[in-house]
């Protein structure tokens, strides 16, 4: 399997993983789409933080 290939089913499985969470808490349409940018939020971060420590390296 390529690089590409495995990236791509990590992110599909990590948006998967938190749309699910999502899902499951039932919670009002405001919270959800709070906790959406939350975890946008949060992956964003690491993908920088990951990318910046490749450029380092």
């Amino acid at each position: 399997m390529s690089d590409m290939a495995v990236t791509m089913v990590w992110g599909i499985g990590a948006l998967v993983l938190v749309g699910s969470s999502l899902i499951a808490r039932q919670l009002p349409m405001k919270d959800w789409v709070k906790m959406a940018l939350a975890w946008a939020a949060i992956f964003g971060l690491m993908f920088l933080v990951i990318r910046t420590w490749q450029a380092v390296t």
